[in-house]
């Protein structure tokens, strides 16, 4: 099977996928805070839930981790794949939401995104970029099996994610006060985005000038 008929298959897996988490986030709304949500961080599970929730987060990381698996050929396509589903899955569970029930209603409204190891928030938009960039490139970097990121790219990826990492976490204390933080860091996050994107497209810049395949 192609790479292209490999990456469709993924996608379709991951848009499927979200929208079963979508639609379990609905009924777990409508069980306990109904329908109409103000605001994400006044959703409160109950205690007895919170560790299920915890549970179905490694679930879903692991059913994404497996379709790469599946679909890859080597430990590198497997990071590539693992990459374009987590983006696609993220992409489609914000919108298959907002078929189901509206929500959320603008791109800045505020979610909270992941429990692991502590929770992550931040307005829609954020997470929905990232996802994007995480499309693009796995995207890109799978039609081109020959390249290779370099050791200089991987550092800037690395430090360009905890930058996004700490701009959704550093103010997780918001979420056990059930307030809504001040602001979001957007200066960590673009600073994060633009380091890591500035990783992959150095590198391209670089094979370019040495006459390499773009």
């Amino acid at each position: 099977m192609s790479v292209e008929k490999r990456a469709l298959w993924v996608g379709l897996y991951a848009v499927a996928m979200a929208a079963v988490e979508s639609a379990v986030v609905v009924y777990l709304r409508a069980l306990h805070t109904g329908p109409e949500l103000v605001s994400i961080l006044a959703y409160a599970l109950p205690d007895r839930l919170v560790s299920i929730e915890v549970g179905r987060e490694v679930a879903t990381l692991v059913m994404l981790i497996a379709v790469a698996a599946l679909a890859a050929q080597s430990a590198w396509e497997r990071f590539l794949y693992l990459a374009l589903a987590f983006g696609v899955w993220d992409i489609f569970y914000y919108a298959w939401l907002w078929v189901f029930i509206g929500w959320p209603p603008s791109l800045f409204t505020w979610d909270i995104l992941f429990l692991i190891p502590v929770p992550w928030l931040g307005p829609v938009l954020a997470p929905v970029i990232v996802s994007f960039c995480l499309v693009g490139g796995s995207l890109w970097l799978l039609r081109r099996p020959a390249v290779r990121l370099s050791r200089r790219a991987w550092v800037l990826m690395i430090a360009g994610g905890i930058l996004v990492l700490v701009s959704f976490t550093v103010d997780y204390g918001a979420v056990l006060a059930r307030t809504d933080p001040a602001r979001f860091r957007w200066e960590l996050f673009w600073a994060g985005v633009v380091i890591a994107v500035a990783g992959v497209l150095g590198d391209r810049a670089r094979r370019l000038g040495a006459g390499a395949s773009p």
